[in-house]
């Protein structure tokens, strides 16, 4: 979805009707070839389309920007900490070079390089956000767990990053503001505990049976690749600039308790 904020009201765009309480929905097809803006954009806008996964660059945010006519004042892009790399666990701040080991995080660092040349040639003003994972009310991987999908022993596993959704909308607005600095802010609840840990914690609080568990050389040997390109990675997302830039206050820098507060949302009783 591609949403916008304007000084009056915020206006959501995407491809197909979904149901937004109290926001106006506007269709837009990033794929369409002959694209064009039926009317003017607000002078904030948020980007959160991912680029199309056939491609190696991103098309529709190419196709975007050439028809977004008059520039809006203001440009925040949804980005991902994939775009680091692998850094064997250590601290990362936005001043390490980007690394991009997989092709999703290629193209969303091609993305980066798109938006931040365009913002510069037209003058807005940019901020990219670097996002790990999202959860939050049905982004818990309860349907993997029920499954019985396997995670990676405790000992062996990665440390985690993470930030719920409500967070991640708090610090976008932040990122909206009229006198926020642009630039790259990693985005994150500083919560490092592992994607184990966080399936265990789904699973115990949802009253499931815990996903079984194997080593990572079982890992590397059975999982799909789509996982272990997460799982070869290791990193901790330094998160200081969006606390005192941004001036974000978590809601949930728990974890656990942003997993209980979606399970309650989801209307079940955590344990």
């Amino acid at each position: 979805m591609l949403a916008q904020l304007g000084a009056d009201e915020a206006v959501a765009y995407g491809r197909s009707p979904v149901a937004l309480p109290g926001r106006t929905l506007r269709i837009l097809d990033l794929d369409r070839e002959s694209l064009r803006l039926q009317e003017p954009m607000p002078p904030r806008l948020l980007y959160t389309v991912p680029p199309p996964v056939s491609d190696q660059g991103d098309p529709r945010l190419a196709r975007f920007l050439a028809v977004l006519k008059p520039a809006p004042k203001r440009l925040v892009y949804i980005s991902t900490s994939g775009v680091y790399g692998d850094c064997k666990g250590e601290l990362v701040s936005e001043s390490r070079p980007p690394a991009p080991g997989t092709a999703r995080a290629m193209r969303r660092f091609a993305a980066e390089q798109l938006v931040h040349g365009w913002c510069s040639k037209s003058g807005v003003a940019c901020s990219i956000l670097r996002v790990p994972a999202i959860y939050g009310p049905g982004r818990l991987g309860v349907d993997r767990i029920s499954a019985g999908e396997p995670q990676i022993l405790e000992s062996e596993a990665n440390p985690g990053n993470r930030i719920h959704v409500d967070d991640l909308a708090a610090a976008a607005i932040a990122a909206l503001g009229r006198s926020t600095p642009g630039g790259i802010y990693n985005i994150g609840d500083g919560d490092f505990r592992s994607s184990t840990w966080f399936a265990l914690t789904v699973a115990r609080l949802a009253g499931l049976t815990a996903p079984p568990l194997i080593s990572r050389a079982e890992a590397l040997a059975t999982l799909p690749a789509s996982r272990l390109s997460f799982l070869q990675e290791s990193r901790r997302l330094d998160t200081r600039k969006m606390h005192e830039v941004l001036g974000v206050r978590l809601r949930y820098a728990n974890a656990e308790i942003g997993i209980r507060d979606s399970l309650r949302k989801e209307g079940q009783r955590p344990d």
